[in-house]
């Protein structure tokens, strides 16, 4: 089935609310992915200070929490802001960043799909990792499997954290254990500048916070990344230029491109 008409819906609601997205992201991530939410139409706030996380989590629309560059403060802020959005009933989106890299971030990653994420994004080789499977050991932030060899774990993975899963990569992979689509938008370029995987999971808050059900919200936003990952790959030069481009293709994209270029499919 053809779902790439409720995308172009998703980015009006963005586009017309405005949401506010509370990020606890790696300091690597922060402005590629503050500068793709302001370029969509959202409004983004990086903090990660113990002592507002429930200020945020409380007057933002969705949350999204991002372990790459892990410390005892921010972890403490993590579980705090994780907390409030529970209680308060605000969606969440995890990125487990190089979980299964070492055991320290592995037990934190843990500890946080634990919390009910509303939605967890990563690489095939994060997915694995997280959903228990002792063979995988991730090359840092990168993916070392496909996302075909990851289908079943992030089945499994929705299923035992009760959340949607989005497993990404040259076609994406989202599930909340039932229902499932598949993204097939997106450049090779995109492997090449840093911070793009973070940079989906932020774009899934924005999808989260203006009412989109968790898995089209994944889905979505994977297809309006992907979407603009091509357009932005027409022309550049190299990363640099790419990474430019993929901003200017964030704040240009339009709901007619989006009905004709984004493929999202329901899938088995």
């Amino acid at each position: 089935m053809e779902l790439a008409p409720a995308v172009a819906d998703t980015l009006d609601h963005i586009r017309r609310q405005a949401p506010l997205v509370h990020n606890i992201i790696n300091y690597v991530a922060m402005d590629v992915a503050a500068n793709a939410l302001l370029a969509v139409g959202a409004s983004p706030v990086m903090a990660h200070a113990i002592d507002e996380m429930r200020d945020f989590v409380a007057i933002a629309g969705a949350l999204t929490v991002n372990i790459g560059t892990l410390s005892p403060p921010w972890v403490e802020a993590m579980l705090v802001a994780t907390a409030a959005a529970g209680e308060l009933g605000k969606p969440w989106a995890f990125d487990p960043v190089g979980v299964g890299a070492t055991p320290y971030r592995t037990r934190v990653a843990r500890e946080l799909a634990a919390r009910r994420p509303t939605v967890i994004r990563g690489n095939a080789s994060e997915i694995l990792a997280l959903a228990g499977d002792a063979a995988t050991r991730t090359k840092g932030v990168d993916s070392t499997r496909g996302v075909d060899e990851a289908r079943e774990a992030a089945r499994a993975l929705a299923a035992s954290a009760h959340c949607t899963v989005a497993v990404t990569g040259a076609v994406d992979y989202v599930t909340d254990g039932t229902a499932a689509f598949t993204v097939a938008n997106g450049h090779p370029m995109m492997t090449k500048v840093t911070a793009l995987g973070c940079t989906a999971t932020a774009l899934v808050g924005a999808c989260l916070a203006v009412g989109t059900a968790p898995a089209p919200a994944a889905a979505h936003a994977l297809a309006i990344l992907g979407v603009c990952g091509e357009i932005a790959a027409r022309g550049a030069e190299g990363p640099g230029s790419f990474r430019m481009r993929l901003i200017d293709a964030l704040y240009q994209i339009d709901g007619n491109t989006l009905r004709r270029t984004a493929r999202v499919h329901s899938a088995d």
